[in-house]
Parts: structure tokens; C-alpha cells; sequence
């Protein structure tokens, strides 16, 4: 099977403190990815180095075969990279369909139209309703972010990225704040994501996230610690040492 993403040796310092260090993994096309490792392990860090949010010190990532480490942002999203954050990053005051059809404006020949004003994009607007759909959200399309459930603005977040048809999906802590049931419907939806997508997500709500891992990546100070199925990492005893407590 070819790898999605493909890291090699990747180190990232700040003020001369190592907060990635020398971390190598590759991730199969469609495979769904854990990353786990207790506070201040380098989990968001990776991810900033793999979306271009932070440069590198040294390391390759790889996209698809492709070496990626020198293109901006926006040039790796073109290419299928896609994320969410931990904290969530939506234009509050504005309507959740407004929110997509951002979203779908870079990945949209009218992004280069400047003259033209976004509310006129009827086109644009129905595909982000579409794509609210697909999390459940359509009835709310109309409604101020603000004035959502915590647990629909994590759906918006999902919906935003999906709307960029991504080949690659990063998910920081999709779980962080939601009630029990808004877990399992994030669950519900993040198992329904296509297989043509491969997942690669950060999570602490361990008895939720283990469900969705067919292979698990311990991070402990920016190393890569472990790396297994399920069952190999819960046995290892550096797993229990460092993330567990033992």
C-alpha cells in the first residue's frame, strides 16, 4: 500500500529547546492514525510542521510521494493536505454556511474574482449547504456560529475542512469539550468519513479514540516512542510509563 504522508528525521526547536526531535513515521494511504503522548509531547507541533503553520528546522515530509517541506500553506492544501484545530478557529458572527463556502472559495476558480462579493456565489452557497449536510447541520445553515452548540461548532470545523476535498485529514482533538453524546455523534461522523480520506488525529479521549485507530504513534518530548496496533501499544510498559501514569 503507498503512503499518504511519509516523515523523515523531522526537528523543530524553539529557543534552542527541542519540541520535535528527529521523529520519523509514515502513514498508509486510507489508514486511520492515532498520535497520542501526555501534554507538551510535540502532538500539535507535528501537525504544524506537516501543514506548514511552523518551518522546519531539518526533516522531510512527504504528501502523497511528493516532498513538500518547502511549499507555504496554502500550496499543501492544494495539494490535499486539510486540518482542524484544537482551538476552534470559526468566524463567530458569521453564518455557518458562510463559514464553508470560505472554505470552498480556495478551492474555487472565483477566488481570483476580487470584484465579485461572496454573497453572490448562489453556486457556492449550495455546495456549503451540501456540505453541512454531511455533518448533520443543514437545518442550522442560516444561523450565527455563535448561537450553535459548542459540539456543532466542532462539526462546522470538520465540515470546513471536508469541503476542501481533502486527500490527507488532520484532526487536533476533535473530542476536546463535548458531552458524552456529542462524542458519539463525532464519533458516528468521523467514522463515516470515505476511506479515500486518510485520517491522522490527536486526541486525548482515549476510550473514544482507540475505537478509531488501526495503529497508534506514542509522542514523548518530541520522540516517537512507540508505535503499534492497539494492542501493542496499550501493553507496551513505555506507553503505561509516560501516558498512563504507571
Amino acid at each position: 500500500m503507498s503512503a499518504a504522508l511519509q516523515i523523515g528525521g523531522l526537528r523543530k526547536a524553539f529557543g534552542g529547546l527541542p519540541a520535535m526531535n528527529g521523529v520519523s513515521l509514515t502513514v498508509a494511504e486510507g489508514e486511520r492514525r492515532l498520535i497520542i503522548g501526555p501534554n507538551g509531547a510535540g502532538k500539535t507541533t507535528l501537525f504544524n510542521l506537516i501543514t506548514g503553520d511552523l518551518p522546519r528546522d531539518a526533516g522531510t515530509i512527504h504528501l502523497f510521494g511528493e516532498e513538500i517541506s518547502r511549499l507555504k500553506p496554502h500550496q499543501r492544501a492544494r495539494r490535499g493536505l486539510a486540518r482542524t484545530y484544537q482551538i476552534i478557529t470559526l468566524f463567530a458572527n458569521d453564518a455557518l454556511e458562510h463559514n464553508i463556502a470560505l472554505a470552498l472559495l480556495g478551492i474555487s476558480k472565483s477566488r481570483w474574482n476580487t470584484f465579485r462579493a461572496l454573497t453572490g456565489e448562489a453556486a457556492l452557497y449550495r455546495d456549503a449547504r451540501r456540505v453541512l449536510g454531511r455533518v448533520g447541520l443543514e437545518a442550522l445553515a442560516h444561523r450565527p456560529v455563535r448561537e450553535v452548540a459548542y459540539g456543532e461548532r466542532r462539526r462546522v470545523e470538520i465540515a470546513m475542512a471536508l469541503a476542501q476535498e481533502p486527500k490527507l485529514l488532520l484532526l487536533d482533538e476533535p473530542f476536546a469539550g463535548l458531552s458524552r453524546e456529542e462524542r458519539m455523534a463525532m464519533k458516528g461522523l468521523i467514522a463515516g468519513i470515505p476511506r479515500e480520506v486518510t485520517v491522522v488525529m490527536i486526541e486525548h479521549d482515549m476510550d473514544t479514540a482507540l475505537d478509531f485507530a488501526e495503529r497508534i504513534t506514542v509522542l514523548h518530548y518530541g520522540s516517537v516512542i512507540v508505535e503499534g496496533t492497539r494492542a501493542e501499544v496499550v501493553a507496551d510498559p513505555k506507553t503505561r510509563e509516560v501516558y498512563l501514569g504507571d
